[in-house]
């Protein structure tokens, strides 16, 4: 991967001759902060551990809920529970005046059964933190713990969300970043930027990878049911098979895609899933198919919806074919705002070197921290968390996911000095933003 283009010598600079873009989080802050981080290292990876130990699953983070919430509550921030189910706000009120940013973390696990080996495995039989949220409850809990010893330096409020249902709400319920927002997780101080983050496991620790624009994909999901005529193997012209026009509508289906949409727009089409026939000598009367597809632009995502029907229905229509079409559409691409970036490029430098920051290209998985950003300037970031000493190698959602534990000091300061930044920008950004 590049390393970002803006060095930071280019950055000093820039603030040298706009100090209004210097950033909040000089060099006694900065120690100050390395300080605090060191004090909690030891209780936080203890708290991370226990939750490995408990997950639980989406709507469902009772015990994962409780611990959080007591924890801010013994911080002394103003703790809201049962957001969204589960979900958890604490808000901590600065010293000084100003507005309020939020940061935010997912709480749900999986239904996979690890296999690490760790002591701290999973008791959950069937459920694990696969996707590391647990770190990223983690790190955001320690960030408020050492924020709360630096009241003064804070230039507004910060609210911290712990959001359950990330991956998904079980079937027939409502969750997630969706219903968060529906329930005024943004208002009541209203909120002007948000911040969240991801741990990436095929980069080392201590690796920080970012860009502005889209880095994840929106994602929505499809079904196609093809209705022809059964007939005789034997005998095709007698039928409408379905098997075939279902293959047509899949080459179709890329070919005008591909034609139809701007080629720098990418558009990931994924059929995983067919079903169709009885018999190997019965023209199929049915076939059913089901996919996915992820987009980097809100505008693309809503074409794809549009050109899909019409494909499927001048493959159908003309052979006497009927269909149904099901287009559901999930999250839309994660939006990192680009002038929320460029000002707190230099937080990122200062928090683990110059180095250490690569750009990130887009990803086409998809997180629901873009229903946030799609309302609010958001500032979305990866977290390398990969050491092939600790054999800390293992992707993300596999049943051997372990990532390197060093990460959670490092998501820590980095957040410190992000947030803290963002309030000291807050007349170069969010001044519009209502108290």
């Amino acid at each position: 991967m590049k390393k970002l283009k803006l060095t930071l010598f280019s950055i000093l600079i820039y603030g040298f001759i706009f100090p209004s873009f210097c950033t909040a989080v000089d060099k006694i802050t900065s120690q100050l902060i390395s300080k605090e981080i060191k004090k909690i290292e030891s209780e936080i990876i203890r708290i991370r551990r226990f939750l490995h130990i408990n997950p639980e699953l989406s709507n469902r983070e009772y015990q994962t809920s409780n611990l959080i919430a007591s924890k801010l509550m013994a911080l002394g921030l103003d703790v809201q529970t049962e957001v969204a189910k589960t979900g958890v706000i604490g808000l901590l009120r600065g010293d000084q005046e100003g507005f309020t940013i939020a940061v935010r973390s997912d709480m749900d696990a999986l239904p996979i059964q690890e296999r690490t080996g760790v002591t701290y495995q999973s008791l959950n039989n069937g459920v694990m933190h696969a996707c590391g949220h647990d770190v990223h409850m983690a790190v955001v809990l320690g960030t408020a713990m050492v924020l709360k010893t630096l009241k003064n330096k804070i230039r507004g409020n910060i609210k911290f969300i712990f959001q359950p249902a990330e991956e998904g709400p079980p079937a027939g319920e409502k969750g997630g970043a969706s219903l968060m927002i529906e329930e005024g997780v943004l208002k009541n101080p209203s909120v002007g930027a948000i911040f969240g983050f991801h741990v990436w496991p095929y980069k080392e620790v201590g690796s920080v990878l970012f860009s502005p624009g889209s880095i994840m994909a929106g994602s929505d999901r499809f079904r196609i049911l093809v209705k022809g005529k059964s007939a005789h193997g034997a005998m095709p012209h007698e039928g409408i098979d379905a098997v075939d026009l279902s293959a047509q509508i899949i080459l179709n289906i890329r070919t005008v895609t591909n034609r139809s949409i701007d080629p720098t727009f990418p558009v990931v089409i994924s059929f995983g899933k067919i079903e169709g026939g009885k018999r190997a000598n019965i023209i199929a009367e049915q076939v059913a198919m089901e996919g996915t597809v992820r987009t980097l632009d809100k505008n693309t995502q809503t074409k794809v919806k549009r050109l899909m029907e019409d494909v499927i229905h001048g493959t159908a229509f003309p052979v006497g074919a009927a269909y149904e079409f099901e287009y559901t559409t999930g999250t839309p691409p994660v939006y990192n705002h680009p002038e929320l970036a460029r000002l707190l490029y230099p937080s990122l430098y200062s928090a683990v070197g110059e180095e250490n920051v690569e750009e990130l290209k887009p990803v086409m998985v998809a997180e629901d921290f873009s229903e946030y950003s799609q309302i609010i300037p958001g500032f979305y970031f990866f977290l390398g968390v990969k050491n092939p000493e600790k054999n800390t190698i293992y992707p993300l959602h596999s049943p051997y996911f372990n990532p390197d534990e060093n990460c959670i000091p490092i998501g820590i300061k980095i957040m410190c000095h992000l947030l803290l930044d963002c309030l000291q920008q807050q007349e170069n950004f969010i001044e519009q933003i209502p108290k």
